[in-house]
């Protein structure tokens, strides 16, 4: 059975160090200003600032730093050069001031369109800027707060607060955020930024697609929104290299990402569907830290694509509660999709998922769930009494270990494998030939009751784990 459970801090560190300009790297910028109340014939001082992001655009040569004075801008920021390490180029907000580029004015045309679109650029930081306001009613069209596409490498998008980007079709796509790989993407750092109010169609809002790989996903939070919050996707035909066309060797660190729900949508009607985070055929990737609560799903990792799994995915230490479906889930929808192999979810609080009473209880195992390892867990259930459901034959070789179900006098606990249901951890021992050294009792939380999940020190969670 093959591991590839190396990710974790030494993974961070080097996906850090590749994405993040070394502070100890001094750097020299020439400074452009755009205002307001500018001029395209002015020198783009701060005393004579240009008028127009195009305008600035065109002269942030590498080595550029763009500060954007407050106010409206009633067009699109398209990037039109690269930077270099040593001269990178920045767009940004002047000392804090806020600045918004709404797309309230532009036509509802046929085309797709974006607020801030960076295709075939490198050393490209967009950092402080509100991006909101774009709409459509088109059902072929799509519409983005940001794009990344194209041979783009070393992109960091910062501080940003994207909202209000909207399709309103029944078969519409709208994302907050997208980086689609149709070349080779790297070196991509997406890191405290806000997406949220975005009604999405089919779509998502923060995707990366296609051959996209060494990336850094943080402290973002990701709310209220009608669809998937973070996804991560593969083998949908973006990439033009079709060996390549996976999401690949990230880190999804620390986000918040909450009540964001496919129910209403009408792409989805009134289904249940959307992860908070999402792996939809992506490999070697780490989810860690995030906390994930009231999504329809909270963590899923699969493949939508028959024959082509999730695989290498390290799912560890994510508070993940009251999602309305489950708490996290692997294996495909149907026996037509791919699975999840290979993967680790291991020491995450999945506590009180399954609150619409769907049965998918706090961990979901689902078709093709194969050789992955569930261990260090601590699960506390909903209303349905539900810790584990495996309905499935084609989910096999999954391995639980020293994991801790939450006993509770109020509740007749209940584990599912492979279609058969039993009440009481021995009996699901017995069941699964697994999950031997897994305990039934109270974790004793601080304050479950006000989501502080820390344990307290004489928690049989406590000592449960620290034999690992």
């Amino acid at each position: 059975m093959k591991k590839c459970f190396v990710i974790s801090s030494i993974f961070v560190s080097l996906i850090v160090a590749g994405c993040v300009q070394s502070s100890s790297e001094e750097i020299h910028f020439n400074e452009l200003y755009v205002a307001t109340n500018g001029d395209n014939e002015n020198s783009g001082t701060i005393e004579e600032p240009l008028l127009t992001l195009e305008e600035a655009s065109e002269r942030a040569i590498k080595g550029t730093k763009v500060f954007i004075r407050e106010g409206t801008y009633y067009e699109p920021l398209i990037v039109q050069h690269s930077g270099s390490q040593s001269e990178p180029i920045v767009f940004q907000a002047y000392q804090n001031e806020p600045v918004h580029i709404s797309g309230g004015e532009l036509q509802d045309n046929e085309e797709d369109i974006e607020l801030i679109n960076i295709v075939d650029k490198s050393y490209v930081t967009i950092k402080g800027l509100e991006v909101s306001d774009l709409k459509t009613d088109r059902d072929e069209k799509t519409v983005m707060g940001i794009l990344v596409t194209g041979d783009s490498q070393h992109i960091q998008l910062l501080k940003n607060h994207i909202h209000h980007i909207e399709t309103h079709a029944d078969e519409g796509n709208a994302h907050g955020i997208a980086v689609y790989g149709d070349e080779p993407i790297s070196n991509i750092v997406i890191q405290e930024n806000t997406l949220e109010d975005l009604k999405l169609g089919w779509s998502e809002a923060l995707v990366l697609n296609g051959d996209v790989s060494d990336f850094l996903i943080t402290e973002n939070v990701i709310q209220h929104n009608n669809n998937i919050g973070i996804d991560l996707i593969g083998y949908e035909g973006t990439a033009h290299d079709a060996s390549s066309d996976f999401t690949r060797n990230g880190v999804i660190s620390n986000n918040t990402v909450r009540h964001n729900s496919s129910y209403g949508n009408p792409s989805y009607g009134n289904n249940y569907s959307a992860g908070g985070i999402y792996v939809d055929g992506g490999s070697d990737l780490l989810i860690e830290g995030n906390t994930v609560y009231q999504n329809d799903i909270g963590i899923e990792a699969t493949s939508e694509h028959g024959g082509k799994n999730a695989s290498g995915i390290e799912i560890i230490r994510n508070t993940v509660y009251e999602n309305y479906y489950t708490g996290i889930s692997i294996g495909g929808y149907d026996d037509q999709r791919g699975g999840t192999s290979d993967s680790l979810i291991a020491e995450n609080i999945l506590y009180k998922n399954d609150t619409k009473d769907m049965d998918g209880g706090q961990l979901l195992f689902q078709y093709n769930a194969v050789d992955n390892v569930i261990k260090n867990n601590i699960m506390t259930t909903s209303d349905s009494g539900i810790f584990v459901n495996n309905e499935y034959e084609e989910s096999i070789d999954n391995t639980l270990t020293q994991n801790v179900y939450h006993k509770e006098t109020n509740k007749k606990p209940i584990w599912i494998w492979q279609g058969e249901q039993v009440s009481s951890l021995e009996a699901f021992q017995d069941l699964t030939g697994s999950d031997e050294q897994s305990i039934y009792d109270d974790p004793d939380f601080v304050d479950a009751d006000h989501y502080q999940f820390e344990l307290k020190d004489e928690s049989p969670a406590n000592s449960f784990h620290s034999r690992r």
